[in-house]
């Protein structure tokens, strides 16, 4: 199999350093001319240093030869960046510029702009500007700007700006590296839950993606044919035997698999497991590869993060089904108010708060008890509901 599927670039980010373009007798340009190439060089190293493309390579960054403060040096830096591939546009200065002249004005770059806070011509009145610019223009952009006011000759880049400015590069690099690929579709509805349908209207015009759809017996084509990596899937079967225990049979004895079953059982369910999670890193490229073609991830570390992370989130399954009847219950007697709360409460009200705020405070662990800590809220609240209900009716009864 292809050990890389990426077909295209990477996406490339393109510092756009705009300046006040006055001269005169003040020379107002001169004197801002390397303060604001400054501020262009930190943005670049910053990105350089911290971000990386799905294959692991530090992500391309390039500055415009010039800084814009006139119409013709905004063309000359939209022409350099068609040839250099920029996808990502981050604006900077430490002044006030002529919006309308030196903003970024190509509709498909995502655009961030970073307004200095200095003691001497802050950048905050060209960012509020320029971003009223582009709102009106229907461009979006994001804003930038410091908490803390610097002096005018400080070239480093405050920490809560550093937040901002990797944010904003991490998330336009993922969007812009999914611009124009595909997004593969396996099946359409998993056990008839509407929500796993695929908005293809959403990816396509919002994501920029093409939505490719394949039967799921591809899976079972796949594995006859042997379509696969084998290695891996040796690696997977192996494991399976050494740390998953089959438990108990409670079929009648006549039902029962053979030892010889079981292991064919086995075999064909840990196939099925290896192959989709080879496609997932196929897709999404966890797999990622150095200037010698070895592997940065394998997946011995992916089955160990994923096994501690089933174990955890399967935590409170089985009285999630109680939740899930006694919905169905409130349904059934006419009570839909309290059958719709109950059935967001679980997947909506609880676990989306929880998968905000615990990652915050625990990290990647944060992430995995948000589940079992919203399956045992729900069914905590569904308990009381139905409780309180029957109450009522015992009222009405006597």
């Amino acid at each position: 199999m292809a050990e890389r599927r990426l077909v295209g670039s990477y996406p490339v980010i393109g510092i756009r350093p705009t300046i006040d373009g006055r001269r005169g007798a003040l020379d107002v340009r001169g004197s801002l001319e390397e303060q604001t190439m400054n501020m262009a060089k930190s943005a670049a190293k910053l990105f350089e240093e911290n971000l990386r493309y799905s294959n692991g390579e530090p992500v391309k960054v390039v500055i415009a030869d010039t800084t814009i403060g006139r119409v013709g040096e905004s063309a000359a830096c939209a022409d350099k960046f068609r040839r250099e591939g920029v996808d990502i546009t981050v604006t900077v200065t430490p002044c006030w510029c002529y919006g309308a002249e030196t903003m970024d004005m190509d509709p498909q770059t995502i655009k961030a702009v970073w307004g200095f806070n200095a003691t001497e011509r802050p950048g905050a009145v060209y960012l509020a500007s320029v971003l009223a610019t582009h709102a009106q223009k229907g461009l979006p952009a994001f804003g930038i700007y410091g908490h803390d006011v610097q002096e005018a000759d400080d070239t480093s880049i405050p920490e809560d700006v550093k937040e901002k400015l990797l944010r904003f590069g991490r998330a336009a690099v993922a969007a812009a590296s999914m611009r124009g690929k595909s997004y593969l579709q396996i099946g359409s509805v998993t056990m008839g839950i509407g929500g796993s349908i695929i908005d293809s209207d959403f990816i396509e015009s919002y994501l920029g993606m093409r939505v490719e759809s394949v039967d799921e017996v591809e899976i079972i084509r796949r594995m006859t044919e042997g379509i696969y990596d084998h290695e891996e899937f040796e690696k997977a079967l192996k494991w399976a035997k050494e740390t998953c225990t089959i438990g108990f049979d409670k079929n009648p004895p006549e039902l029962q698999m053979t030892e010889e079953q079981k292991e064919e059982l086995l075999l064909n369910i840990r196939e099925e497991a290896q192959w989709m999670v080879r496609m997932v890193e196929n897709l999404l490229s966890i797999t990622r590869m150095n200037d010698e073609g070895t592997r940065l991830t394998t997946h011995e570390e992916l089955v160990r993060i994923s096994a501690k992370g089933l174990r955890i989130v399967v935590m409170f399954f089985p009285i999630v089904g109680f939740q899930m009847v006694t919905s169905n219950f409130f349904q059934s007697i006419g009570m839909a108010s309290k059958a719709i709360f109950l059935s967001v409460s679980r997947q909506v009200l609880i676990l989306i708060p929880c998968l905000l705020i615990l990652p915050q405070f625990y990290g990647q662990l944060g992430v995995w008890i948000s589940m079992p800590i919203s399956d045992l809220i729900a069914s905590l609240i569904a308990g009381t509901m139905l409780w309180w209900q029957f109450k009522q009716f015992r009222k009405v009864s006597v």
